[in-house]
């Protein structure tokens, strides 16, 4: 694995991967722990987005219901953040930056100015049953705080409905890009970051 993780970190430079997936893919996971191995910088629109939500009651509202975040409010809020110098000299992994469809486009120019452009996104796949399974677990174990998206399941239904609606297209444009790896992510922690380091060294071996 180690000289697969060498071939990624020469293709991506100070470029970015993007992380999709339905809820509880385990996109966090995944892109922490690649952040961590690729020495980069972890960005996760949702963790951004949750923590504005605090002095933004619409905000709150839209999140609280398992809406997408208004694709203006997104903008003004995430985009900057590919220009801040704090972050010029690191390569990024994002978690779902850019889920409504036509929000691609914009975030792959704002990458791209900030010196990051989107090497690669990563699709976590999972079922919608397994999402729901997922949720429930989380909820017995009580592992994700006190999130306002996750304390129904009629919360968690409307949110897989925005993944398909509105998700969907903006990953089916990365795989028309070429940009696209997906990965199964039904294994353990440890066979899913596997597979996702494998289809990265793909992606670096073809594009470089």
């Amino acid at each position: 694995m180690d000289q697969k993780i060498t071939l990624i970190k020469e293709w991506l430079g100070t470029g970015s991967i993007n992380v999709f997936g339905l809820p509880f893919s385990g996109k966090d996971t995944v892109g922490v722990r690649l952040a961590e191995t690729l020495g980069a910088k972890f960005l996760s629109s949702g963790l951004i987005l949750r923590a504005a939500e605090k002095e933004d009651s619409s905000l709150a509202k839209e999140i609280g219901a398992g809406n997408l975040a208004p694709t203006e409010t997104f903008r003004s809020i995430i985009l900057p953040y590919f220009s801040r110098e704090e972050l010029a000299s690191f390569p990024l992994v994002l978690s779902s930056v850019g889920r409504w469809e036509g929000e691609e486009g914009p975030v792959m120019d704002a990458a791209r100015a900030g010196g990051h452009e989107i090497k690669a996104t990563i699709l976590l796949n999972i079922s919608e049953e397994e999402a729901r399974k997922r949720w429930d677990v989380s909820k017995q174990l009580g592992d994700r705080g006190e999130r306002s998206d996750d304390r129904e399941k009629s919360i968690l239904d409307n949110r897989i409905s925005e993944f398909v609606q509105k998700t969907m297209p903006v990953i089916n444009t990365y795989r028309e890009l070429g940009l696209l790896a997906s990965v199964k992510a039904m294994g353990t922690r440890d066979e899913v970051f596997a597979e996702v380091i494998d289809e990265l060294a793909k992606l670096a071996t073809q594009n470089n």
